[in-house]
């Protein structure tokens, strides 16, 4: 969509700001380093990686020739992946208690039936962890009731089936146990901890991340003071809600300059649906809202159909009841999946639906018109790159939510 446009972007400023993820950013660094490379291999320009030698966010610098000419970008990790792992730190029992308080957050509200209304994958992907929760404790009841089953068999005193109640709990409870141990291959615990960190405040955020997003505001805008040519926020899965109102947040505060640099904020993979169709989401609708008619900034939001986890080609703001008369962002459209990857790479990667959630931000080798790198580490800006890109034809704007306020 760039081309024949002249350079605008030598350097730029980078925050990424990923999903509900407990893991070392330095993971984001591997991604970037590896999927990097093999994009530019394919596409015919260069891309190199050095170390963040400034103080601050995690992050790395990005040295990248496209189109033949030279850009210097550094990327920043906006971390909050420290709250992600203490509100993982449930035990067992709590863990079905938070099972059952989501459930009841999301089917008595009603916002269950219409998020199906919109996609029916990431609906089944939140349903995963419930069923796959109840399913190891079935199976770990089963394997008590065996135990139990086995020790009494041939009868026995009293105290002897006591000891062997205790031992069919002992071994009900080891099964739960593997279960979470492993929870690596399961994502059950990860995913139901994700799901329930939202629901358990309806929507609302809590004060300790509240305080993380103004951190967060408070570099972005040092950044929009620099002499950058553009500063550009990409918000990832739940990411993307954060940065909504993080980006509203400074705009309102008159942070975001004409003279400064360009101001881009991409979302990828978003899933806002989730948390604005519940009940005391105000504030997130509230910023919804504002952020979609303001000029000072470019919001592109790509998803995908094939991606399971997202709400693919959903308006964000129109589905969630909250568009303005004079709506201007986000420009939606998708990435394409099964068209910017060959039927090979696509049949290698369409069942694994975790994997297809962070496609965006890797290598793709049959490329259309989305290229993560070349969006952060091209000549051009993100208002410039997409500027004449119509959206997808298939985009979903029809408000679905019950829950439209903004304001308590």
């Amino acid at each position: 969509m760039a081309e024949n446009i002249e350079q605008t972007v030598k350097t730029r400023r980078v925050f990424y700001i990923p999903g509900y993820d407990p893991i070392h950013p330095r993971r984001y660094r591997e991604l970037y380093r590896k999927e990097g490379a093999e994009q530019a291999r394919i596409s015919g320009y260069q891309i190199g990686l050095t170390p963040k030698t400034t103080r601050g966010n995690y992050g790395w610098s990005v040295n990248a020739q496209i189109e033949a000419v030279d850009v210097e970008a550094q990327v920043e990790v906006l971390v909050w992946s420290d709250i992600v792992r203490i509100s993982m730190s449930n035990s067992i029992p709590a863990t079905y208690g938070q099972l059952v308080q989501t459930a009841w957050v999301y089917i008595a509200s009603g916002a269950l039936w219409r998020l199906m209304k919109l996609r029916k994958g990431p609906v089944i992907a939140a349903l995963y962890p419930v069923g796959m929760l109840l399913l190891q404790l079935a199976l770990a009841v089963l394997a008590g009731r065996m135990v139990y089953g086995l020790l009494t068999y041939f009868g026995g005193p009293f105290w002897f089936k006591g000891i062997a109640a205790a031992l069919a709990i002992v071994a009900g409870w080891s099964i739960l146990r593997w279960f979470k141990k492993h929870d690596g291959k399961f994502f059950a615990y990860y995913l139901m901890h994700d799901y329930a960190y939202g629901a358990a405040t309806r929507g609302a955020n809590r004060p300790e991340l509240e305080t993380r997003m103004a951190e967060f505001g408070e570099t972005i805008a040092q950044a929009l003071k620099s002499d950058v040519d553009e500063v550009l926020v990409v918000g990832h899965s739940s990411g993307a809600h954060l940065g909504v109102s993080i980006l509203a947040d400074l705009v309102r505060a008159n942070l975001v300059s004409e003279d400064g640099p360009a101001l881009g904020f991409l979302t990828l993979g978003q899933v806002v649906p989730m948390v604005s169709f519940l009940r005391d989401a105000h504030r997130l609708r509230a910023d919804l809202r504002f952020l979609s008619q303001r000029a000072e900034l470019t919001w592109i939001d790509v998803t995908a159909p094939g991606d399971g986890c997202a709400f693919a080609l959903c308006d964000p703001v129109a589905v969630s009841g909250v568009a303005p008369p004079k709506q201007i962002w986000p420009l939606v459209f998708s990435a394409a999946f099964t068209q910017s990857l060959s039927p090979k790479r696509w049949k290698e990667l369409r069942w694994r639906f975790f994997r297809l959630h962070f496609q965006y931000l890797c290598a793709f080798d049959a490329p259309k018109d989305y290229d993560y790198f070349q969006i952060t580490a091209g000549p051009h800006s993100l208002a410039e790159r997409y500027g004449a890109r119509a959206p997808s034809k298939s985009r979903i704007v029809k408000p679905v939510n019950k829950f439209t306020s903004t304001a308590p």
